[in-house]
């Protein structure tokens, strides 16, 4: 019975408890009615005023809002009990965007996508950094991802270069699945992985910035799934479509331009090769 079940929940807790024990005299009066005048009229009067009391007593309470789990929220060792290698043990979409993923594009991590999303056919790995090329940008986005960091062990120029030529490499793999990366031209603030966000047991990272941290891993991080919040899931599964479709397009390979239609007109060619 599921006003039982909720009635033991709400008990346990300690929650709508004037509520359920108003509820539960009125229905016993209720019963007891059935068979005759035994309840004094007193008696019944007085247990429904008590009932339109505590409702409209209940409709001068502000709303109550869940709390945000923790479990969604943290910083990046937050999510290292959970090791990426799992995550993407049965994965088949990928899609990363950072300023230069040199973090998250670890060999061992490469290694990994070899050997489960690119291994399978179908299977698809996206990313998007920044733009070496865009100067003034990369100089924008080192002075919040560097600058602002009490303790850094890297600067962004540095690691896009290696970024780079980590993904051009991996643009040359043989493989069964599909490797495209793209670079877009300003950093909006934030990171992305996505996994599988097409699927029902999809999962996105998102990493926030911010103004200021202690270092890098000290950034906060939220996951969320379609099953905890429908609407914010899908916002960022939109927002990495959205730098895909803005960000230059690096591999040209035939396979890319039939999954994406043409090509910007200012896209550069010939950086990376076919898979």
């Amino acid at each position: 019975m599921i006003w039982l079940r909720r009635l033991i929940q709400d008990l346990r807790i300690r929650q709508n408890v004037d509520a359920h024990v108003v509820t539960i005299i009125v229905f016993a009066f209720a019963v007891v009615s059935i068979f005759g005048d035994v309840v004094p009229d007193q008696l019944k009067w007085a247990a429904l005023l008590s009932g339109v009391g505590i409702l409209v007593y209940r409709l001068t309470l502000p709303e109550e809002r869940p709390e945000v789990s923790a479990s969604i929220l943290g910083d990046r060792s937050a999510f290292d009990s959970v090791p990426l290698s799992s995550a993407l043990a049965n994965a088949r979409d990928v899609r990363i965007f950072a300023p230069s993923a040199v973090n998250l594009l670890s060999a061992h991590t490469c290694e990994t996508l070899r050997r489960t999303v690119l291994a399978r056919a179908g299977g698809s790995v996206r990313v998007v950094i920044l733009d070496p090329a865009e100067k003034a940008a990369v100089r924008m986005a080192s002075k919040q991802l560097d600058d602002s960091v009490d303790f850094p062990i890297q600067r962004l120029p540095a690691a896009l270069d290696s970024a780079v030529e980590r993904l051009d490499l991996m643009s040359e793999w043989e493989v069964e699945g599909s490797f495209r990366y793209r670079l877009l031209p300003y950093s909006p603030g934030f990171s992305i992985v996505l996994i599988d966000p097409d699927s029902s047991k999809g999962r996105a990272i998102v990493e926030i910035h911010g103004f200021h941290n202690p270092s890098t891993s000290s950034r906060m991080h939220l996951e969320l799934n379609r099953a905890q919040n429908e609407r914010w899931y899908s916002y960022w599964v939109r927002q990495f479509d959205y730098i895909w479709r803005e960000a230059t397009q690096v591999d040209v390979s035939p396979a890319a331009e039939a999954d994406d239609g043409p090509a910007p007109a200012d896209a550069r060619e010939g950086r990376g090769r076919p898979l």
